[in-house]
C-alpha cells in the first residue's frame, strides 16, 4: 500500500510538472510574440522578441542588420599621412570613434562603425539612402584649443604627436607641438597657470586640463586621466585632429527598405515551414519522443530569441542562417538520443532504464558534435568581420542553447512523461510483442 501511494504521488507530481512546463512555454511564447504590459501601465512592460512573418511587426527588441532593415554602407581604406610617426592602430581607433560620434550627433544613433582587416573601415547606416551623409563621414576632424577666456588660440594642425604612456602611477598623454604651436601654447600657458585650457573636437569638449606650469618648449603632458582606455582614446582623438587618416572610399552599396522587409518575411516564413516539417517528421519517426522533441524545440526557439534580444545581437541574413543551423544542431542531438533510447528499448529494457542508458550512450556523440561546432563558431567570431561575425554569434549562442535543451529539458520531459504513466515502449518505438515492457 505504501509503494502504491508513493507511485501515485510520483505520477501526480509528474503530471503537475508537465502542466507547469506547458503553461510556462505558452506564456513565454505569447510574451515573445505580443509583449506584455502589467499595471501600472508602462511600469512593468516586456517587449516582444519572437519574430513574425509580418515584417512591419518585427519586434523592436531584435536589432536588424542592414540587409534586413534597409539602408546604406560604405567601406574605406585608411592611410596615415605622409611623414606621420603616429601609431596606426591608435589613429585608426580615433578615426572610427570620431565617425561614430559625428553620426550619433546628427541623429544616426544606430549607425555601426567597425574595422575590417588591417586598414579598412566599414560604416553601416540603417534607414538611409541619401549619399550626402558620406560628406559627414569623410571630412577631417576639427580640433580646437580654447584659452581660459573661451577663445580659440590654436588648432589641431599644430599638434605633431599625442601618445598615451604610463608613468609614476598615472595614465598620461604626452604631446608635441609644431614651432608655431609651441609659441602660442607657451604664451597662453604662461598666463593661465591654475586655470583650464579646453580642447574641443568637432565642436564638442574633449577634455579641459588645468595648467600646472608654463609649457614653452612645445612638449607637455596631460595627466590625471583615470584609466589607460580613456587616456588612449583621448590621445588618438587629439592625434586624429592633427593627422587624420586619409580615407579612400572603396565601396558604397544600398539596400532598399522594401528588399530588407521582404527578406525578413521570406526568411521567417521559410524557417517556420521548415520547423513544422521537422516536428512532423520527428513525431512520425519517434512517436511520443517526437512530441517531446517538438516541445523541447519550441522551448529552444523561445530561449534563443529571448537571449538574442537580451544581448542585443544584431540579426542579419547570415545571422538567421546561424539560427537555422542551431535548430538543426538541436534536432540532431535529439535524434542521437532517441536512437540510443530505441536501441535500449528493443533490447527489452523498461522505458525509464532505456532513458538512462540512452542518454549515457548518446552523450559522447552529442558533446563531440557540439564542441566542434562551438570551436568553429569561436574561430569565425575572432577572425571574421561583418556578416561573418553575425553568423558566428547566432551559431555560438544557438549551439549552447541546443546543448542545454537536449541534455536537460529533453531528459526532464522524457522522465516526466514516463513518471506520468507513459511507460509502454510501443508509445516510443516499434517492438515485438514479447519485448513489450512496462516500467
Amino acid at each position: 500500500m505504501k509503494s502504491n501511494r508513493k507511485r501515485g504521488m510520483g505520477k501526480t507530481g509528474s503530471i503537475i510538472a508537465l502542466c507547469v512546463v506547458l503553461v510556462l512555454t505558452l506564456v513565454a511564447g505569447i510574451i515573445g510574440v505580443t509583449g506584455l504590459s502589467l499595471p501600472p501601465q508602462g511600469l512593468y512592460k516586456v517587449l516582444s522578441w519572437l519574430p513574425t512573418t509580418n515584417s512591419a511587426a518585427w519586434p523592436e527588441s531584435l536589432p536588424l542588420g542592414l540587409d534586413l532593415r534597409g539602408g546604406m554602407y560604405v567601406e574605406y581604406s585608411g592611410k596615415a599621412p605622409e611623414g606621420s610617426t603616429a601609431n596606426f592602430d591608435e589613429l585608426m581607433n580615433g578615426t572610427m570613434s570620431i565617425i561614430q560620434q559625428r553620426l550619433s550627433d546628427k541623429g544616426f544613433n544606430e549607425a555601426n562603425v567597425q574595422r575590417i582587416g588591417t586598414d579598412g573601415i566599414r560604416v553601416e547606416i540603417p534607414d538611409v539612402q541619401d549619399d550626402t551623409v558620406l560628406d559627414l563621414i569623410g571630412t577631417p576632424a576639427k580640433l580646437e584649443f580654447y584659452n581660459p577666456d573661451g577663445e580659440v588660440f590654436m588648432t589641431g594642425d599644430m599638434v605633431k604627436t599625442a601618445q598615451y604612456y604610463y608613468a609614476d602611477g598615472d595614465h598620461q598623454i604626452a604631446f608635441q607641438l609644431t614651432d608655431e604651436g609651441a609659441k602660442l601654447f607657451g604664451d597662453v600657458t604662461s598666463a593661465s597657470i591654475g586655470r583650464t585650457i579646453a580642447i574641443h573636437l568637432d565642436g564638442e569638449q574633449l577634455i579641459a586640463p588645468t595648467v600646472q606650469s608654463a609649457i614653452t618648449n612645445g612638449s607637455g603632458v596631460i595627466n590625471g586621466l583615470g584609466s589607460a582606455e580613456r587616456a588612449t582614446t583621448i590621445a588618438a582623438k587629439i592625434q586624429s585632429g592633427a593627422l587624420p587618416l586619409e580615407l579612400t572610399q572603396q565601396k558604397v552599396d544600398k539596400v532598399s527598405a522594401t528588399l530588407g522587409q521582404d527578406a525578413v518575411s521570406s526568411s521567417v516564413r521559410a524557417a517556420i515551414i521548415g520547423i513544422l516539417l521537422i516536428m512532423l517528421l520527428m513525431i512520425v519517426r519517434y512517436r511520443l519522443n517526437g512530441v517531446i522533441a517538438s516541445w523541447a524545440l519550441t522551448i529552444y526557439i523561445i530561449l534563443l530569441f529571448m537571449l538574442i534580444a537580451v544581448f542585443r545581437i544584431q540579426l542579419t541574413l547570415p545571422g538567421l542562417a546561424g539560427v537555422v543551423l542551431g535548430i538543426g544542431m538541436a534536432v540532431d542531438a535529439n535524434v542521437i538520443i532517441f536512437e540510443r533510447f530505441n536501441e535500449e528499448a528493443r533490447k527489452g529494457r523498461p522505458a525509464r532504464a532505456a532513458v538512462r542508458a540512452g542518454f549515457r550512450n548518446a552523450m559522447s556523440a552529442v558533446l563531440d558534435a557540439n564542441v566542434t561546432t562551438l570551436i568553429a563558431a569561436v574561430v569565425l567570431l575572432i577572425f571574421g568581420t561583418g556578416s561573418i561575425q553575425g553568423f558566428a554569434k547566432t551559431l555560438l549562442l544557438g549551439v549552447v542553447v541546443s546543448m542545454i535543451t537536449a541534455i536537460l529539458i529533453t531528459r526532464f520531459l522524457m522522465n516526466r512523461f514516463i513518471g506520468a504513466g507513459a511507460t509502454r515502449i510501443s508509445l516510443y518505438t516499434k517492438v515485438s510483442a514479447e519485448k513489450e515492457v512496462e516500467a
